[in-house]
């Protein structure tokens, strides 16, 4: 299956980067510098309209399509990684399992203020001891007297402790199967509950200008009423969310490729190296093909993905994309931002200049959303190889 993008699809991408250029270009080294996380920019983004895409009118959105929401999360990454995972986050595990999974009553109480971008939710799976192998889950559940007790800790949950958090969600076990399995249930715990506490910032490698936390909880209670989906169906609730967000995230990967791409032949025909451009030795030049290569693969496999879902592909046939879409996407932003370093030479060093932050900002791309090991391994079983 093939894409191509709308004229309406080409202007929405035109307004979303002359916004990502006028709030948030001049501000960003800034808030990098001091891993400021700019709640007044998020508003703007929420104004703007990018937090209700792919939500239904009812609550405040557009009602649109995926495709959309990921040219946003492109065109945010493409100047800022920070705001672009802050959108993806909010988006895919914020909005995306309350939309998807809550009643009713749920929707009603949380997704108009997430739609609109005056909230945001955070989504409580990895745990200091279950990542990849989220089924470990140690985080615990019990119904007692009409309330949920939580007991338990998550880590790396993408704005779950910022001033506007509204709630996070949160897999745990909640009791156990009849084949002595773990059941894991999925609860929606608003901020401020006694009990739950959002621990101090981390203090990362890249992403700094966004909100990341280690949460705890010690017996946190909230209404049984907050039970998001059916009870036992945490596990297979989070994993159809992921494929979402895998397809997110390989847009934001294009931004940071598009990013590199523009800063490397900008930098390659200013700078003067024996008395013309760098960008006339093969040696480097060469080196800007391939990032354009990278480029153009990964947002045709980006925006493939985005249009099966778009066009209610099957599930295992959207996921089977999303994998590759993520697997590849990532990995060449990392290896993109590499390249533009190289191209910057010693300035590329430099935190003064973008290309320095995008390298930083990268690696985190081959790990979040599931890892690369991760989407190879789905991609295996796609194929019908019996991989473990």
């Amino acid at each position: 299956m093939t894409f191509e993008l709308s004229p309406e699809h080409q202007q929405f991408r035109r307004t979303v980067r002359d916004f990502a250029e006028k709030e948030i270009a001049p501000n960003i080294a800034q808030w990098d510098r001091d891993h400021h996380f700019p709640v007044d920019v998020v508003k703007k983004m929420g104004d703007l309209g990018l937090f209700g895409l792919t939500a239904p009118e009812e609550y405040g959105g557009a009602d649109g399509d995926f495709t959309s929401l990921c040219l946003a999360i492109e065109e945010i990454g493409r100047v800022d990684q920070s705001m672009g995972i802050t959108l993806e986050a909010a988006v895919g595990l914020g909005i995306n399992p309350i939309l998807t999974f809550g009643t009713e009553e749920q929707k009603q109480q949380w997704l108009p203020d997430l739609v609109a971008g005056r909230a945001l939710a955070g989504f409580g799976l990895t745990e200091p001891g279950a990542g990849s192998d989220a089924g470990a889950t140690k985080t615990k559940a019990e119904l007692v007297d009409g309330e949920w007790v939580v007991n338990g800790a998550k880590q790396f949950i993408t704005n779950s402790g910022s001033e506007i958090t509204s709630c996070v969600t949160v897999t745990a076990r909640t009791g156990s199967r009849e084949d002595g399995k773990a059941e894991i249930s999925t609860i929606i715990v608003p901020a401020g509950t006694p009990g739950f506490t959002a621990e101090p910032a981390y203090d990362k490698l890249g992403w700094h200008a966004s909100d990341t936390h280690p949460l705890s909880f010690s017996d946190c209670r909230v209404p049984e009423a907050n039970l998001l989906g059916d009870r036992g169906r945490g596990y297979a609730q989070f994993l159809a969310t992921l494929d979402d967000g895998r397809v997110a995230i390989a847009a934001l990967a294009v931004g940071c490729l598009q990013a590199c791409l523009d800063l490397s032949l900008q930098y390659a025909n200013e700078r003067q190296t024996f008395g013309v451009p760098i960008g006339r030795k093969q040696g480097l030049a060469f080196q800007i093909s391939d990032l354009e290569v990278m480029l153009q693969a990964s947002r045709a496999l980006t925006y493939t993905a985005a249009a099966l879902k778009d066009s209610g592909a099957s599930a295992q046939e959207f996921k089977h994309a999303a994998a590759i879409a993520k697997l590849y996407a990532t990995e060449s932003a990392v290896t993109g931002t590499r390249i533009a370093t190289q191209v910057f030479g010693g300035y590329g060093f430099m935190e003064e200049y973008p290309v320095a932050r995008f390298y930083r900002d990268a690696k985190v791309l081959e790990i979040g959303e599931g890892t690369s090991e991760v989407q190879r391994m789905l991609i295996a079983r796609g194929l019908g190889l019996p991989v473990e």
